[in-house]
């Protein structure tokens, strides 16, 4: 697709790199096969191929009306289309590119900075988004039916073993799992402990810097990743061999640190070696004995979700499967597995009404089978998951620690 980027945008350090994203896409369209929205909408505008040109108009004209933000907006960012094109295209990077230029070029109405600037305040903070969860709570019978459900009961984290072993790897504390389900990282750490590794609950770091990069602020986005580069570069020096991410979102995003920093003088060399020690959690236990856990899993049928942030950003969407079906879990049939439950980060709460209809769809999809229970990797997901769920919906290294015979 050739490419002629506007004069007032080629001195951005992100022209050339979206010319040649764009430069690779052969207009094929298998990617709306697979596209959420444009399955939901069937309007080529809400498909990656359309966006695509919308972005190409937008960098070769300067100009993009409220009409083009509406499209982009809608995207999940989900990456599906990633998973399906022939050529390669980098679609999510591009569309970060669109979205971070068009949101400096062309300003949002008041309430929809206001939105944003509280989700951006708010969400990625640990201590303020523990105090406004909190808060929830109380107010939960006051509130709509759909966003009590959307708050689960707390779940106590139980004792986390002591640092014994020679192996050493850390996890961040995260900004909303360490509220709304604190039990995650500290069962990692029970299994983990179990295969011989010790894992260090690492605090000093804050939000992994997704949910501002992925709404266009791409320097607070930066900010954030050095923050924690920064806290973590005394654990790397001291010899862990892994940042352990029990989030898939958080991970897909630590992992890219590298790339998205590589023109940073200061930072380019160690984000790189951030991004190439971060791990998913499924990608930890697979790489171990698992022969190792004594696991006596109950009989009960789970339905296994895989997130789009682990299945297409990642390139992990059968790890948990094969965890869950060597341990000897009975695991049920699911159907659609490629398609977005609509969480997306912040998605449920800008597009509801989408997020709404994407979530049913999915947790149809999980249940064609009966399950007793649901199980994801993202806290995300399970919360989206678990509102409309009709069967809880937890992580699923809890369900591992729970079969653990000597706990």
């Amino acid at each position: 697709m050739q490419t002629s980027i506007h004069e007032s945008f080629r001195e951005l350090a992100e022209a050339a790199e979206a010319e040649a994203i764009l430069s690779s896409c052969v207009h094929c369209g298998f990617c709306n096969a697979t596209c959420p929205t444009y399955q939901q909408l069937h309007d080529e505008r809400d498909g990656p191929r359309g966006r695509i040109y919308l972005i190409k108009q937008f960098l070769e004209s300067g100009e993009a009306t409220e009409n083009t933000r509406v499209h982009l907006d809608r995207c999940l960012t989900c990456r599906s289309c990633e998973t399906t094109c022939p050529s390669g295209v980098q679609y999510a990077r591009l569309a970060d590119i669109g979205r971070g230029i068009l949101e400096r070029k062309l300003p949002r109405p008041v309430t929809a900075r206001g939105i944003r600037w509280l989700l951006r305040n708010v969400v990625a903070f640990r201590r303020r988004f523990a105090m406004a969860f909190t808060a929830a709570r109380v107010m939960k019978p006051l509130l709509p039916s759909f966003l009590r459900r959307k708050i689960p009961s707390r779940t106590p984290p139980g004792v986390w073993p002591a640092v014994r072993h020679d192996r050493v790897m850390f996890t961040p504390k995260g900004c909303v799992q360490s509220s709304v389900s604190p039990n995650t990282n500290a069962a990692a750490a029970r299994v983990l402990d179990k295969l011989g590794v010790s894992l260090i609950d690492e605090s000093a770091s804050g939000c992994c810097g997704a949910v501002s990069y992925h709404l266009g602020h791409h320097d607070e986005g930066k900010a954030f990743f050095r923050k924690n580069i920064d806290a973590w570069w005394p654990l790397v020096e001291s010899g862990a061999e892994a940042l352990v991410l029990t989030a898939s979102g958080c991970g897909s995003m630590v992992k890219e640190y590298g790339e998205i920093l590589k023109s940073d003088p200061e930072y380019a060399e160690k984000a790189a070696v951030i991004s190439g020690l971060a791990r998913d959690l499924s990608e930890v236990v697979l790489a171990e004995d698992i022969e190792r856990l004594n696991v006596a899993p109950d009989s009960e049928k789970v339905a296994v979700h895989c997130p789009c942030t682990l299945q297409h950003a990642q390139k992990l969407p059968d790890g948990v499967d094969r965890i869950l079906a060597r341990m000897g879990f009975n695991l049920a049939r699911t159907r659609d597995k490629h398609l977005c439950c609509g969480s997306a980060g912040t998605y449920s709460i800008l597009q509801p009404q989408l997020s709404r209809k994407l979530l049913a769809q999915k947790v149809e999809a999980l249940s064609i089978d009966a399950p007793d229970k649901i199980v994801t990797a993202n806290v995300g997901c399970q919360l989206d998951l678990g509102a409309a769920a009709r069967v809880p919906v937890r992580h699923w290294v809890e369900i591992v620690d729970d079969a653990l015979v000597d706990r």
